[in-house]
């Protein structure tokens, strides 16, 4: 396979390629075109050498809009991240944008280290995304052969692609860890509570915990500055951000025959819809009550908890029983009322060291 080692500068005016271009010499072999028509031409002719394309908005023949839609349409920008550079920061141009598939929109005049960190970032999460999934598809194709050590394998895979997300989003790696074992906690709880309803054999607690993992996969889709923002998300900035569980979603779809196996149909389950309210008030769906299956209300309440518990960029650490009170009052939405008595049943076995 061709290696992934060239950045596309495309901008009409020379001293701004020349300003772009210099910030990767000696890193990428870097092409140039000063008009959207001769960049698409070059894309086309070098998609499997792109590590990633800076496009400009306003250019003669054909504008950075037009080629971003191009691309948009033939599934390249999954493939090769592509960061817009204009001078307009409009809420409808970033809109516009973010829904074509640019991974993140720099604003003129540029920075051109924050530049060159912002491209060198991401085209590292793309060819970690592009390792990891190409492990498991070469997995899948020998799991008759060797299914115990290969589902091994891949669960150790799952758990390190969540926990590189959450390193992206700040967090140590711990998160993740801790919604896999509340979840095992809470439906072992279900089980033991509430056995008429729940009959959760051993196996399927195992495969929802390590699906559990996956939760927030999508959020690799997710520009740092939304994802890492300190102060309160604007709408546009929410409303990105609330991508992150379909996101996760396509992401999962392109692992394949996942539908053969539990683990990921739990996850994608879990993915799109642990952010769904018990009163219908949640996203992406607007699910209500027992529609949204009970894997991803456990982990939905999980990921309540580790987020109260943990430092965050935004916020301290709640100690445990403040967090406790604050979900059982409804504080922090609304939950099943059986999960928040199973939860306040096992709550101490849930507190960390």
């Amino acid at each position: 396979m061709p290696k992934k080692d060239t950045i596309l500068v495309v901008d009409d005016v020379d001293i701004n390629r020349a300003v772009l271009c210099a910030q990767f010499e000696g890193q990428y072999n870097i092409a140039e075109a000063d008009n959207g028509s001769d960049a698409l031409d070059y894309i086309m002719a070098n998609t499997d050498t792109l590590a990633a394309i800076l496009l400009d908005v306003v250019m003669p023949v054909m504008n950075g809009f037009d080629v971003l839609q191009t691309l948009y349409d033939t599934g390249l920008t999954e493939k090769i991240p592509v960061f817009l550079i204009t001078a307009y920061d409009s809420a409808k141009s970033m809109e516009t944008g973010y829904k074509l598939g640019a991974m993140d929109i720099i604003i003129k005049p540029i920075t051109p280290h924050f530049v060159q960190k912002r491209v060198n970032s991401i085209i590292e999460l793309f060819r970690t995304r592009e390792q990891l999934l190409d492990t498991v598809i070469a997995q899948e194709k020998t799991l008759q052969e060797q299914s115990q050590e290969i589902q091994e394998l891949n669960y150790s895979i799952i758990e390190t692609l969540a926990t590189a997300i959450e390193f992206r989003d700040c967090e140590s790696g711990e998160h993740v860890q801790s919604i896999r074992n509340i979840t095992h906690k809470m439906m072992l709880s279900l089980r033991t509570f509430y056995p008429d309803e729940y009959k959760f054999s051993d196996e399927m607690i195992e495969h929802v915990s390590i699906a559990a993992v996956m939760h927030d996969v999508g959020k690799i889709a997710i520009p740092d500055s939304i994802l890492n923002k300190p102060g309160r998300l604007t709408a546009e900035e929410f409303d990105i951000m609330k991508t992150h569980t379909t996101r996760g979603c396509e992401l999962l779809d392109k692992i394949p025959k996942r539908g053969e196996n539990p683990i990921y149909t739990f996850a994608y389950d879990i993915c799109r819809h642990h952010h769904e309210r018990w009163d219908g008030r949640g996203y992406p769906d607007g699910l209500c009550g027992d529609e949204i299956s009970i894997y991803a209300q456990i982990v939905s309440l999980a990921d309540v908890y580790d987020a109260l518990t943990s430092e965050r960029v935004y916020k301290p650490a709640y100690p445990h029983k403040k967090a406790v009170q604050m979900i059982l009052n409804g504080e922090c939405g609304a939950f099943n009322p059986v999960l928040l008595d199973c939860f306040e049943k096992i709550n101490s076995l849930l507190k960390k060291d």
